[in-house]
C-alpha cells in the first residue's frame, strides 16, 4: 500500500472518529425517545464536557467501545472535581453517554462502509 494511500485511509478514519462524537451528541439531543427532556436538562458544563469527550474521540485510531468509555471517564474525571458540578448529574450524564454506544457504532459502521467504497473507487 503506498504511503499517499495509507495517509488518505488515515485521514478517512480521524474523519470518522470525528463523526461517531458528532453523532453521539445529536442522537443524544435530538434522536432518542428523551431528546426533548434531555435537551431541557443540558447545562453549560455538559455542553463543554460532551465538547470535550468529542475533541478525545478524535484522537483515537481505533475506537471501540472500551476506548469510547475511556474517553468519557477521563473527561468526567476532570469535572469531578468542580464543585459547582453536582457529582450525581456527573455520572448520569456519563452513563447516558455510554449507553448510546451502540448507536454511535451502528452509525460508524455505515460511515465506514461507504467511504472505504469511495476510497476503492479512487485507487
Amino acid at each position: 500500500m503506498s504511503e499517499e494511500n495509507q495517509s488518505h485511509k488515515m485521514g478517512i478514519g480521524l474523519s470518522l472518529a470525528a463523526l461517531a462524537a458528532a453523532a453521539a451528541g445529536a442522537y443524544y439531543l435530538y434522536g432518542s425517545d428523551k431528546a426533548a427532556t434531555n435537551r431541557k436538562q443540558v447545562k453549560s458544563w455538559m455542553l463543554k464536557m460532551k465538547a470535550e469527550v468529542m475533541d478525545e474521540v478524535e484522537n483515537i485510531k481505533d475506537l471501540s467501545q472500551e476506548a469510547y468509555d475511556k474517553a468519557i471517564d477521563k473527561v468526567s474525571e476532570k469535572y469531578a472535581v468542580l464543585k459547582n458540578i453536582d457529582k450525581d448529574e456527573l455520572k448520569a450524564l456519563a452513563q447516558r453517554m455510554k449507553f448510546h454506544w451502540k448507536e454511535i457504532k451502528d452509525d460508524i459502521d455505515e460511515t465506514v462502509g461507504k467511504e472505504m467504497k469511495k476510497a476503492e473507487k479512487r485507487e
